[in-house]
């Protein structure tokens, strides 16, 4: 993929703050602004945008502003190793905090412990990524799959499953934790099938579908675009089967219009979240973006909580020195639209998490709700 690097540099509320130092502290948001995710990205940036905005209007962090560097990563390897290299080496970020593709995460680590960055990914994924530098607030895996498998299991019947995804780290992860739970739990999987994440047309992989004698659904594809064309094949050509999504977030399934109802998700943020974090969060999105709002979503919640993650952990740590801002991480928690997150386990998040189904205009409808489910092992101390 030909990638195409775009930085937009927001000096965020350093004006309305005169009492603050001039030396602001940087932030770098590498985000797919291009290719799969662009469906997401734009939530995902206002989110980030909201979270510096209300730090600099309360005095910054340790007297210091925020400032927030956004770039487009293309949703991709090649563009997020430009994106990163740039956001380190050149604008000289203390932080990365993003919502990536799995491609695009996995690219960047090498760059991420060359500039010993500490770096936040906010986008749920496949599990078992770890790094000195890297933490995790997003669902992996273990918290997300049971939900929807365990309802299909005990309210569907369902026995025999169908499995899709896009053809890379995170489609063939959750797929493959998924296989071996079906199979756990005495499910069988009757057909696995990936599209490269850039292709569009599932027609073939639909029919193997339609032939298969499966009973239920469940798909995992590179968020944003590859859902809405999954999807909208899938409702054209008759399948009524249940079907669980393990990748599409809120905003995406409003994008879908009718084509979304009906989709089970897993997921650890929806706006129906009844608290008052969440009500003063979705107010204020509204006021600061009004009709340009993005519906916020599970994947631009977090991006909101992180940065709130990070100026606990400068404030813990004194400053901005990266290996004491690291130490720090683990022991701060945020209270926010989510609940209280705290990423302390091997650099992971316990979190509540909900099973829904998509409404005909878009919302999700919380069906169950299992509190501060643990993410399991994902980085175990090293012998």
């Amino acid at each position: 993929m030909t990638s195409r690097l775009v930085l937009i540099s927001f000096a965020l509320a350093a004006a309305a703050a005169p009492a603050m130092a001039a030396d602001p502290i940087r932030i770098g948001v590498p985000v797919g602004l291009s290719g799969a995710n662009s469906v997401v990205a734009p939530s995902v940036v206002q989110s980030a945008q909201l979270a510096v905005d209300e730090i600099n209007a309360k005095g910054g962090v340790l007297g210091r502003p925020l400032a927030l560097d956004v770039a487009d990563d293309a949703s991709g390897a090649a563009g997020a190793q430009k994106a990163f290299d740039s956001l380190i080496f050149q604008k000289k970020d203390n932080v990365l905090i993003s919502m990536e593709t799995s491609a695009a995460r996995n690219a960047g680590l090498p760059i991420v412990a060359r500039g010993k960055t500490p770096y936040i990914y906010t986008s749920f994924y496949e599990g078992r990524s770890c790094s000195p530098y890297l933490y995790v607030n997003a669902w992996v895996p273990d918290q997300q799959v049971p939900p929807i498998v365990d309802y299909f299991n005990k309210e569907k019947k369902a026995k025999n499953y169908f499995l899709i995804g896009s053809d890379y780290a995170f489609g063939r992860g959750m797929l493959a934790f998924t296989k071996a739970y079906i199979e756990k739990t005495g499910g069988k999987v009757v057909g696995e099938e990936y599209l490269p994440m850039d292709g569009s047309d599932w027609t073939s992989i639909i029919s193997k579908l339609k032939a298969s004698g499966a009973d239920a659904v469940i798909t995992s594809t590179a968020g944003g675009a590859p859902n809405v064309t999954l999807t909208k094949q899938l409702r054209a050509a008759g399948v009524s089967l249940p079907y669980g999504n393990l990748a599409v977030d809120e905003g995406t399934a409003k994008s879908m219009g009718a084509d979304a109802t009906g989709i089970y998700i897993s997921a650890s943020y929806v706006t129906g979240i009844d608290s008052a974090a969440n009500k003063t969060f979705l107010a204020a999105m509204s006021k600061k973006f009004g009709a340009d709002l993005k519906t916020p979503n599970d994947l631009s919640v977090p991006e909101y909580e992180a940065v709130y993650a990070y100026k606990a952990a400068v404030e813990k740590a004194g400053g901005t020195d990266p290996q004491k801002v690291l130490k720090a991480l683990a022991d701060v928690s945020v209270d926010g639209p989510r609940g209280s997150i705290r990423m302390d386990k091997q650099h992971h998040a316990p979190l509540t998490m909900y099973l829904g189904q998509v409404q005909a205009d878009g919302s999700v409808k919380v069906i169950q709700s299992f509190q501060n489910v643990d993410p399991g092992q994902q980085c175990p101390p090293k012998s």
